[in-house]
């Protein structure tokens, strides 16, 4: 590890937190619909990037042995490095923090990079929880999401995983064009079939930039129609809970005792330290977010400056309110007791019309003392999590 100094200041911590993220930012190739931070193309800068990475960890001024109870490893794609590579990697994350046989190491992957010596590698090092970014098991799904498998590799990985680790979670998208209710609902059951821990299905989302967005805008592309998308919500919401896939979270379903812990401190509202290109973390009420340029931050890093591109202060009412927003996308809801132990507001006080609005509307359901959303209101959650900002 480096011992370089830094004119960066050690930073304030009333309290250490005990999750941790790194973003490694390489992929093989950039998705169309993809707007995540990533360079495609340029193995040649994994070698600085983890040189930075551990001058970016050695400038937070972490306490060495700082424990973790979940460490989640996003994308990019963390398994597109050689072997060596992201084995310097795990070392580095090691060498700062302690990581336990009862912390949740996530790491997300891509079926095709998981050769037999990364899988290996990956459970050596410690990681016990793989998402795996399959996205459907259609060909014509895969194709037009530019990914680079097949379903039978989806099968052949998922074999080869379950020899390793129990927990192996799913991505899949839905309102992928062309994509019908039956190609769904195939995709669904080969799924299910896999017998995998965790589920997460997304709808598919045009954003600005990608090159999703722009062959939209120019007519080479179409957006599946709205009825249609939500069938293909509500057809998950149906059939992955009559599998054991219990929904606790809008997108996100698990079987029993297999819940995201990661993905758990985001929506408890949790302080978490976060490194590499576009991270964004939360300490000591303050979010700070990285240059998202890989490059950009790759040069700030070199020079010994902040990579923090953003930083913003939360104030206790902003902060109370942007609770309200993910305790809502939690399928259990929001706790009247619970919010205000942990804001110093009542509910009813900081929020009292949008919630009556949105009760009468039928899309929250209040019981007194929680608050969630109805299975209608699972439809428009964002629409209605926006009224309590």
């Amino acid at each position: 590890m480096t011992s370089r100094g830094s004119e960066f200041g050690p930073l304030n911590v009333a309290r250490t937190p005990s999750a941790a993220y790194f973003h490694v930012p390489f992929c093989a190739h950039r998705c169309g619909y993809c707007d995540f931070t990533l360079i495609a193309g340029r193995d040649d800068l994994v070698g600085d990037y983890l040189r930075s990475l551990d001058h970016e960890i050695e400038m937070s001024r972490i306490p060495f042995g700082t424990p973790l109870e979940t460490l989640f490893f996003g994308g990019g794609t963390p398994t597109h490095p050689k072997p060596a590579e992201m084995r310097r990697l795990f070392e580095m994350t090691r060498h700062y923090f302690r990581i336990s046989p009862t912390t949740e190491f996530s790491v997300e992957a891509n079926p095709l990079d998981l050769t037999d010596e990364k899988i290996e590698l990956l459970a050596e090092m410690g990681v016990n929880r793989i998402s795996l970014g399959v996205q459907s098991f259609s060909q014509q799904a895969l194709t037009i999401l530019e990914r680079d498998h097949c379903a039978e590799d989806i099968r052949d990985v998922m074999t080869r995983l379950k020899s390793k680790f129990e927990n192996v979670s799913l991505d899949l998208i839905f309102g992928v064009p062309n994509q019908t209710l039956a190609d769904w609902e195939e995709t669904l059951r080969q799924a299910i079939e896999l017998g995998p821990s965790h589920i997460s299905t997304y709808g598919l989302t045009f954003e600005k930039g990608t090159a999703f967005w722009t062959r939209r805008e120019r007519g080479h592309l179409s957006a599946v129609d709205e009825e249609l998308e939500r069938d293909q919500y509500a057809l998950a919401m149906e059939q992955l809970p009559a599998a054991g896939y219990e929904q606790y979270e809008i997108s996100n379903f698990a079987k029993p005792g297999f819940e995201c812990r990661h993905n758990n401190v985001y929506w408890n509202g949790d302080e978490y330290w976060a490194f590499g290109p576009g991270a964004a973390r939360y300490l000591n009420g303050r979010r700070e977010t990285n240059i998202r340029s890989v490059l950009g931050w790759l040069a700030r890093l070199e020079r010994d400056e902040s990579p923090v591109a953003d930083t913003e202060e939360l104030g206790p009412e902003h902060r109370a309110r942007e609770l309200i927003y993910l305790g809502l996308r939690r399928i259990r809801g929001i706790a009247r007791k619970s919010f205000f132990e942990q804001t110093g507001f009542e509910l009813d006080k900081l929020c009292g019309p949008a919630l009556r609005e949105q009760t009468q509307l039928g899309l929250l359901d209040d019981d007194g003392s929680h608050v969630r959303l109805t299975l209608e209101g699972r439809f428009v959650a964002d629409r209605v999590v926006m009224e309590f900002l």
